[in-house]
């Protein structure tokens, strides 16, 4: 008997589930490390001191400003896949009352209508801070992030609504972080979002 082909259906078998698992790794990535921890990453970013006396000062300097955005990237990501899920419980510390009433609004109206949302977070192109300022002893700072991702939205049989599950497309968003100048409270919350 001749046994060769089944060692080269084997063979073959075993490259196209190579193939298959590079492909998917492609797409969906792979965890970043931030996911379960991202609460006390945001907070922990800051060195309570430098940020105190700068914000005291009203000196927003580049160290600060690099501190602050590393901060802000790891929460938009950690939010935006949140909200995507419709599970906020993890990022609910850093979301205002008034942002955290809007996205749980619009989770509950997703469910209630039967839409699923599928986000795969690609990565954040870029994050500058546009503005910031002492409003009435919050310092306040605007962001805009560039961003990539996939996304849609489907019905309760599956169809898609919106959005394209194969295409990665670009993102941009102005979010506003608020931080009490006198607290001694390291986190920052998110007050407010413009797409």
């Amino acid at each position: 008997m001749n046994y060769s082909f089944e060692y080269i259906d084997i063979i073959l078998l075993a490259m196209i589930a190579g193939f298959i698992f590079l492909r998917l790794r492609g797409i969906l990535g792979k965890k970043s490390g931030y996911e379960d921890e991202m609460s006390s990453s945001f907070q922990h970013d800051f060195s309570k001191e430098p940020l105190k006396k700068n914000i005291n000062k009203m000196e927003f300097d580049e160290d600060a400003k690099n501190d602050f955005l590393k901060g802000a990237k790891i929460a938009y990501e950690n939010i935006v896949v949140s909200f995507s899920t419709g599970n906020l419980s993890g990022v609910k510390q850093i979301l205002s009352k008034k942002v955290y009433d809007q996205f749980e609004t619009a989770i509950k109206d997703r469910k209630f209508s039967g839409q699923i949302s599928e986000t795969t977070f690609i990565g954040i192109n870029s994050a500058e801070i546009k503005n910031h300022e002492n409003n009435k002893g919050f310092l306040e700072v605007t962001v805009d992030f560039a961003s990539e991702i996939i996304s849609c939205i489907k019905d309760k049989e599956n169809k898609i609504i919106s959005g394209d599950p194969k295409k990665v497309k670009k993102v941009y968003d102005t979010w506003i972080f608020s931080k009490e100048i006198s607290s001694n409270n390291p986190n920052w919350l998110l007050i407010g979002t413009e797409s």
